[in-house]
């Protein structure tokens, strides 16, 4: 019972009788149509004056309605007024017009019902309350009883009269749970009449995955390119501080190469930035590649004072775009793994044979730290950049040397 007045009278029960009102405000043009076929058949002038010829005027509205619902922005609009208006969650309705006959067959009888039950409510709306008012205040003013309006000669006793205040509350309590009624009712039929279909969800599932898809690559493309950069300036800086005052030539190539380094990954940092911005980057710096980056990779890494010998047996123009650009991101991971664990001298191997691209990239362990369970944030990037070209990879401590292998295919790699 306590649940009752917030049932009939509450926030959601007002909006949803809003949301019936406006089905009855947009039945209106429907049954004026209606009224203009009605009248000539029956011959009658003033078709409004009869209660059966309006209702008879709103069921020749209706099939009226349902054929205009087939409009495609008619989903769209009647979806943005469930949401507002009968507190219906927005994913569990369409976003898009209606495009297969399904859906326009769904929508048109939404609309159908939307009008019917409002238009029936609107009417309730209209006709109830002064009714039920004036019989409220009909033992208070003699001059309403004098009136008579048609009223019936049982109101002239007294109990008839004292229950009329009765008759008048119950009446508004009834039309509001008619209300919260149609209002459930529709309530309950938007998401299966406006709701999704599994075409409709099968995109934006699609979309959402592609989504990720772009977020993962751009998170990969950030931690190679800035994370390789930060280690290699942090041991430029270092090893300069270290030489400062004994080898002023080493310092002023150490401090070139942090500047070089520095203007590099800012370049990379505005591309990645400018997906993230507008989908594309337009005019921004193209991703580093094996064939026209590897050698400033290199001596970037040599700079920082880390011994690196590199034996490239293949001729990286001729690689496809796409593997040129992820084998140079394969080859900055595994350098900057160097870096970070002071285990030289690296030596990195690229060939090609057997129509694969073969990466290998080989240093001593030294005195870095054992390897964390499942890899770092690198090993994950190379992986997930392998996988998605169909290649293999490998990574791991042996003998004292950690070794990562990468074989790519060539074919096949658009």
């Amino acid at each position: 019972m306590t649940r009752a007045p917030g049932l009939l009278f509450g926030g959601r029960a007002r909006r949803r009788w809003i949301h019936l009102i406006l089905g009855g405000a947009l039945a209106m043009p429907y049954v004026l149509v209606g009224s203009v076929i009605v009248g000539p058949l029956t011959g009658v002038d003033d078709v409004f004056g009869s209660l059966p010829l309006q209702l008879g005027s709103f069921a020749v509205g209706l099939p009226i309605a349902t054929v205009t619902s087939l409009f495609p922005l008619t989903r769209p609009l009647e979806a943005g007024a469930c949401r507002a208006l009968c507190g219906i969650e927005g994913d569990v309705l369409a976003h898009g017009p209606a495009r297969t006959r399904s859906e326009r067959g769904r929508t048109a009888a939404w609309f159908t019902l939307h009008l019917g039950l409002g238009g029936i409510l609107s009417g309730m709306s209209l006709a109830v309350p002064p009714f039920a008012v004036f019989l409220m205040l009909l033992p208070l003013f003699q001059g309403l009883r004098d009136t008579r309006l048609g009223m019936p000669e049982v109101l002239d006793h007294g109990w008839a009269l004292a229950l009329c205040p009765v008759a008048g509350l119950a009446m508004l309590i009834a039309l509001a749970a008619c209300a919260a009624a149609c209002g459930a009712v529709l309530a309950r039929w938007a998401p299966a009449l406006l709701g999704p279909t599994p075409a409709d969800r099968l995109a934006a599932a699609e979309a959402r995955a592609a989504d990720l898809a772009v977020r993962n690559r751009l998170a990969r493309e950030l931690h190679d390119s800035v994370g390789h950069a930060l280690s290699a300036v942090t041991l430029q800086a270092s090893a300069a501080r270290r030489v400062l005052d004994t080898d002023p030539e080493f310092v002023r190539e150490a401090l070139a190469a942090i500047e070089d380094t520095s203007r590099r990954t800012v370049g990379e940092l505005d591309a990645v930035l400018g997906v993230l911005r507008d989908g594309d980057a337009p005019g921004t710096a193209p991703a580093p590649t094996l064939a026209a980056d590897l050698d400033g990779l290199l001596r970037r890494t040599r700079a920082a004072g880390q011994r690196v010998t590199a034996t490239v047996d293949t001729g990286p123009a001729a690689l496809p775009p796409l593997v040129s650009r992820e084998a140079y991101r394969i080859v900055q991971e595994g350098l900057s793994n160097a870096l970070k664990h002071a285990g030289q001298p690296v030596a990195v191997r690229i060939a090609t044979a057997d129509g694969h691209l073969d990466i290998s990239v080989e240093n001593p362990l030294g005195a870095c730290p054992a390897p964390r369970p499942g890899g770092g944030h690198g090993l994950r990037g190379i992986a997930d950049r392998v996988r998605l070209l169909g290649g293999t990879s490998q990574a791991g401590a042996s003998g004292g040397t950690w070794h990562l292998h990468v074989r790519l295919p060539l074919k096949g790699s658009t």
